[in-house]
């Protein structure tokens, strides 16, 4: 288990999405969570997201995974960086925990990087809230305050900037983290072979709400209501302000009515950007093939990364998982609470959720969709 040295109602009050902060030996004891040969084992898979990033005088070249192998990168001036490394190592959801104090729905992925003295990857700037935390090594981190930046080589396609002025400027070692709220612009560098770990949190821009809420709006065939209005005005070519703000005021409408628009919520914050690593059995379990697994001391685990949440004050008894709305009897809210908000269950957890016939169909149904599986 990974236990977090932080007051974090203090941390959500006075930093969250505020400030950036320096918290040494934020992990007592810190433990690996994965292995530097495993990590590039993971980079050589296709389905796994990842990237080396090689430093090259002042300037930086980004190979995509997969991997072969590393020999042509040579013994310095590189990291490798892999992406949602919690979709395919489950040990790495005992560290996530330690995180679950902000709601699922924000959360992004854990990024897992290997780095080899001086690689890095530039200053940047980040639109997510990012905590980043130090295994082995050392790595050498700056922090700026907010402000406009000149982008790099003035390329307006890079996120990379000129560079800033640190208002934090500090030598990571095991265990200790530094977090980072968007706008923030951050700059690492390595100065030992070292592992670190990111936790990414997101949340929807303006164009991706109705991005989402249009493509919601047409595939279920709603929000047809058009503009109606009591006066025209005087000149033919004008767009008179009141029939501006009635246009305005169906979309305020929509936004006022949560028939509208939580199950359009609940889809798009459930989804995830990376792929995940779906467990189908190979033959479709029965309630006989469940209930005998879990008599014989089976437990009851979810696939990583995946995402089950529940709206408050929903219209409808749901839950969202992985882009789609499972209904529920309202008589199994508790139990489907329950495993939204556990990663895995021991035996006795498993064998008391299984209780309840009408609980039993639902993980079932989780089962054979592969976003649970049975394992020891």
């Amino acid at each position: 288990m990974y236990s977090l040295n932080l007051d974090t109602n203090a941390f959500l009050t006075d930093y969250w999405q505020k400030k950036p902060l320096l918290i040494k030996n934020a992990f007592p004891n810190f433990e690996e969570i994965i292995s530097p040969d495993e990590l590039a084992g993971l980079a050589c898979e296709e389905e796994v997201s990842s990237r080396v990033v090689v430093t090259e005088d002042n300037d930086w070249q980004i190979c995509q995974g997969p991997f072969k192998d590393y020999d042509k990168f040579g013994d310095s001036h590189w990291q490798l960086l892999v992406q949602a490394l919690n979709h395919w190592h489950p040990d790495s959801a005992h560290f996530i925990d330690a995180f679950r104090f902000i709601p699922d729905w924000r959360f992004d992925d854990l990024m897992a990087s290997f780095a080899t003295p001086h690689g890095g990857v530039g200053a940047h700037i980040d639109n997510y809230d990012v905590f980043i935390i130090q295994g082995e090594g050392q790595r050498h981190w700056t922090v700026g305050e907010k402000g406009q930046y000149a982008a790099k080589n003035n390329d307006p396609t890079t996120p990379l900037i000129e560079g800033f002025e640190p208002i934090i400027d500090v030598v990571l070692e095991k265990g200790d983290m530094l977090y980072i709220p968007p706008g923030y612009p951050h700059q690492g560098q390595t100065l030992t072979t070292a592992m670190s770990y990111s936790i990414g949190f997101r949340a929807p821009s303006q164009q991706e709400l109705f991005s989402e809420i249009a493509d919601g709006l047409i595939d279920s065939n709603t929000g047809l209501k058009r503009f109606t209005s009591t006066d025209e005005p005087a000149q033919p070519s004008e767009l008179s302000l009141s029939h501006q703000q009635g246009m305005l005021k169906l979309v305020s409408e929509l936004a006022s009515d949560p028939a509208s628009f939580q199950l359009i919520l609940g889809n798009m914050l459930s989804q995830n950007r990376f792929e995940l690593d779906i467990c189908e059995p190979d033959e479709p379990y029965t309630l006989e093939d469940m209930e005998d697994y879990i008599s014989q001391g089976a437990l009851l685990y979810r696939i990583g990364g995946l995402k089950l949440l529940m709206l408050e004050q929903d219209s409808v008894s749901r839950v969202f998982i992985n882009g789609e709305a499972f209904e529920f009897p309202l008589a199994i809210k508790a139990d489907i609470a329950q495993l939204a908000a556990c990663f895995n269950f021991d035996n006795q957890q498993a064998t008391l959720l299984l209780e309840n016939p009408q609980t039993q169909a639902f993980i079932l149904t989780l089962l054979n969709r592969g976003y649970f599986y049975l394992g020891e």
